[in-house]
């Protein structure tokens, strides 16, 4: 399973990043504690390594090598976390842009975490106002619990508990939306539980009559096994 984990935090240290991490965290703790049995590769992106090349594909349309491996991972993820500062009471710029860059089907029922962070609490709400509806358009599953910190929530408990049961929730849908194996093909396939009780012998209709693909179904009509049963 491949996380990828897109940070907007423009300053060293960040705020931001901080709580991209944090969540990170959670979310890998549920999958090592074996609530969730897989195995999960993590890939950061920060945003602000990818400025200039993000202003660059708006001016000529051409992406540089970093900025489409960057496309390419988040497309390519099972699961995104999204964490960005408030700026004006919504997303940064830099945050709105990359996603402007993602193909229109990237995110399609992909789970999203989103995160925000600011120096008040009265910005809050800028995860349900702002944030739930950008990713709503993109047709990503957005999770329930999304994570708000304000500059005074850093040690709170309340934050702990929200950063624990955002990350339960993603590694429970990434899980659940991860591609599962292949299933086995050639002579030594073997039709699974679910498959084998869908087209096992009848004996009310008789309409298959074996499961053996080396023989085939034998379709017998209604009508002619009705009349058999009659016989009887």
């Amino acid at each position: 399973m491949k996380l990828v984990v897109i940070s907007a935090g423009l300053s060293t240290p960040s705020s931001t990043r901080l709580l991209a991490d944090r969540l990170t965290a959670a979310t890998l703790r549920r999958t090592e504690a074996g609530e969730v049995e897989v195995e999960v590769e993590v890939e950061v992106i920060e945003l602000r390594d990818l400025a200039t090349d993000i202003a660059r594909h708006f001016v000529t349309g051409f992406p540089s090598a970093t900025l489409a491996a960057a496309l390419d991972a988040v497309a390519a993820a099972d699961g995104l976390i999204a964490v960005t500062p408030v700026f004006a009471g919504s997303y940064s710029g830099l945050f709105k842009s990359f996603f402007d860059l993602i193909d229109k089907d990237a995110l399609t029922g992909k789970p999203v975490l989103l995160g925000a962070t600011g120096g008040t609490a009265r910005h809050s709400l800028v995860t349900e106002h702002a944030l739930r509806p950008l990713f709503t358009y993109l047709r990503a599953l957005v999770l329930p619990t999304a994570v708000y910190a304000a500059s005074e929530d850093w040690g709170e408990e309340g934050l702990d508990r929200r950063i624990t049961r955002a990350g339960t929730e993603l590694a429970r849908f990434t899980a659940r939306a991860a591609p599962e194996p292949a299933p086995a093909t050639g002579a030594a396939a073997v039709p699974d539980v679910d498959t084998t009780a869908a087209i096992a012998p009848r004996s009310l209709t008789g309409a298959i009559t074996s499961v053996d693909p080396a023989d085939g179904f034998r379709v017998i009509p209604f009508e002619q096994r009705l009349a058999a049963l009659r016989a009887e």
